[in-house]
């Protein structure tokens, strides 16, 4: 049976990635000052920051029924099975939209939510394409990665609260107060929400707390303090050089596991501007190890 990945460029995967990788990217658009772009295809990171800083309204939306049915359409000519993996359904609609129109496909498309987004959605796009060449369904990829869901962790430490505030996160006085105080939060993602987890001062404290709540989970929920059965990532917005040291960082707390490394998406960096920089881990599927 051959089975086609598809996975929304809310992973970070990119259209040139995609093609290396064995994946298939669903571009998600975006509202520039009133004209639609698409990730990746006619908006790459250099122009949106450069938007982003010119002071540009930039909105974020989900793909129309139409464009995702036509990916599924064109797959399906060559492939058995289409795998879509979508964003977390509780960050965006888009999940339960695929959903919906999965019911069309009598069986041949199977909608994942499994509660990921960025550097864990990717892993977890990977995964499929790999479940799927040991010779699993789409039927038990979905309930592969579904069941599993719960086993990453992302924390996002950002550099200014404008985006936040600009996006109704956080309040504008609590925004006009952390920034005079110098707070950087630190937020996580764990399922389905952004969450806070805690405040510091420097990007320096923001590191410490990422890392030392990482060891945390690893020992705990995770199940894997040494984190040999684990995959860990750090993401960042224009912030190349601290994610580079953060990448070494955790190479030497976790040796014998590759760290990737690689710009957060774009509808992320939409809500928490430039300077932004993560950590995240994603337990291995006990089907792949």
């Amino acid at each position: 049976m051959k089975i086609a990945v598809v996975v929304d460029s809310n992973s970070g995967v990119t259209q040139a990635e995609a093609e290396r990788l064995g994946l298939f990217v669903l571009p998600m658009p975006f509202m520039i000052d009133g004209q639609i772009y698409l990730e990746g295809v006619d908006l790459t990171q250099e122009e949106f920051y450069r938007r982003m800083e010119a002071g540009a309204d930039i909105t974020t939306s989900q793909p129309t029924p139409e464009s995702v049915t036509a990916l599924w359409d064109r797959l399906l000519g060559e492939y058995d099975q289409v795998v879509h993996i979508p964003m977390s359904s509780g960050l965006s609609g888009s999940c339960q939209t695929a959903m919906v129109l999965a019911q069309e496909y009598e069986s041949r498309v199977w909608v994942v939510d499994n509660h990921r987004i960025s550097v864990t959605q990717r892993q977890s796009a990977l995964e499929a394409r790999d479940l799927a060449a040991k010779g699993y369904s789409g039927q038990e990829i979905k309930e592969i990665l579904e069941r599993s869901g719960g086993d990453s962790i992302i924390y996002i430490t950002v550099d200014t609260l404008k985006y936040l505030k600009r996006g109704g996160r956080i309040t504008p006085a609590a925004a006009a107060l952390g920034t005079l105080l110098r707070i950087k939060p630190v937020l996580q993602i764990a399922g389905e929400k952004l969450d806070a987890f805690s405040k510091v001062r420097t990007m320096k404290q923001a590191k410490t707390a990422m890392l030392t709540a990482l060891a945390k989970d690893l020992a705990g929920f995770l199940g894997d303090p040494e984190g040999a059965d684990s995959y860990f990532q750090v993401a960042h917005t224009c912030n190349d050089a601290m994610a580079q040291e953060m990448k070494e960082t955790l190479a030497q707390l976790y040796p014998g596991k590759p760290v990737e490394a690689a710009p957060l998406s774009l509808s992320i960096a939409c809500h928490i501007g430039p300077g932004s920089l993560a950590v995240a881990c994603t337990r291995q599927l006990k089907e792949l190890a």
